[in-house]
């Protein structure tokens, strides 16, 4: 090296090192700032609406509350009863809750009277509504026995025109089936003491109905319209269009956070069961554990096995469209299959039972 060469790396020398060093300065008050602005950032306030009010059904959003998947994903969850479906729809619409846990007939219904949800994630595959009886009654297993049947139901409910509908693509007359109005509080009463000879109810109901059937003698029958040809999504996650716009990234760490309280409390019932008791500490354990076997079987499919727990078919919800506007009617102009969901919220990778 020339003694040029050396005078200037001596004069330069000096000079890098202080920038050299005020890079490092700067990027670690950088780096602090920014940590400190994450640590300072809280949770985003999240409220979150059932069906109905808390039962064993719901276990496992208790779990990702308890088990702490949704502190995870920077939330702040609140979990909410509503009296039914159209109580936890009006919730959202109004801005009380900010997500629900809703059935896609009723989505259907209420975008045709002018409605905004969007599904953004289908946890029952399988339609749950069942018609009970007892072995020494009706004794309905079969669905042809539908037909002639007398059935506890309500006037208000679009249930009845369901079980029609599934009677009609069996090749049944709709109109051999002869409804009773119960209300649903007295329709276990009704059934067990012989004053109707079959109820319908959610299929989470059978473990109540099976102790009630044992203490009269008698053994409970249960016919799952799911289980005999019914096609139809049930219920999983809405939000408003509007919230889904300006609050998406919150509710992908919703949906990935419920859905791993789901994978949780499908595997490990009685811990799940456990957390729920923390939170509703009105409810029983055993309830909790036969719910969670049911709601089980209607959200794990062969298709849920492969592309992951609350995922579904585009075409599927045009089929629930189709069903719900030729059997149960809509009020006002129906909806495209594609204005009732909303896809890009399930998390990848896919969250596999």
């Amino acid at each position: 090296m020339t003694a040029g060469c050396l005078r200037l790396k001596a004069r330069l020398l000096p000079a890098l090192r202080a920038t050299a060093l005020m890079a490092a300065a700067l990027l670690l008050f950088c780096g602090l700032a920014s940590h400190g602005i994450a640590q300072e950032r809280p949770p985003a306030k999240v409220v979150f609406s059932l069906d109905f009010i808390p039962l064993g059904r719901h276990a496992p959003w208790y779990a990702a509350l308890a088990e702490g998947y949704f502190r995870d994903e920077g939330l702040d969850v609140s979990i909410i009863p509503s009296q039914g479906t159209a109580q936890a729809i009006q919730a959202v619409e109004s801005g009380t809750a900010n997500l629900a846990f809703v059935d896609v007939p009723s989505v259907v219904l209420a975008h045709a009277n002018g409605s905004k949800l969007k599904m953004i994630a289908v946890n029952y595959q399988k339609a749950p509504y069942a018609i009970f009886s007892l072995s020494n009654g009706a004794n309905v297993t079969e669905p042809k026995q539908l037909e002639g049947l007398n059935l506890g139901s309500g006037a208000g409910s679009f249930t009845p025109k369901v079980i029609e509908g599934f009677m009609a693509q069996k090749g049944l007359d709709p109109s051999k089936l002869r409804i009773t109005n119960v209300a649903p509080p007295a329709r276990a009463t009704a059934l067990l003491s012989g004053q109707v000879p079959a109820i319908e109810f959610f299929v989470m109901a059978k473990p109540g109905l099976e102790g009630g059937a044992k203490d009269v003698h008698a053994e409970l029958r249960t016919l799952l319209l799911s289980d005999h040809g019914l096609d139809l999504y049930s219920n999983g996650l809405a939000a408003s269009e509007d919230y889904l716009a300006r609050n998406g990234d919150v509710v992908k760490g919703f949906v990935r956070a419920g859905l791993k309280g789901w994978k949780f409390a499908l595997a490990n019932p009685k811990k799940a069961a456990d957390d729920q008791i923390k939170y509703v500490a009105s409810l029983k354990a055993d309830i909790i554990l036969a719910e969670l076997k049911i709601v089980g079987d209607l959200a794990v499919t062969k298709e849920v096995k492969q592309n992951g727990l609350g995922w579904f078919d585009p075409i599927a919800m045009k089929t629930a469209v189709d069903f719900v506007t030729k059997y149960v009617g809509v009020t006002g102009t129906p909806p495209a299959a594609a204005d009732i969901y909303a896809l890009g919220y399930l998390p990848e990778p896919a969250i596999i039972p």
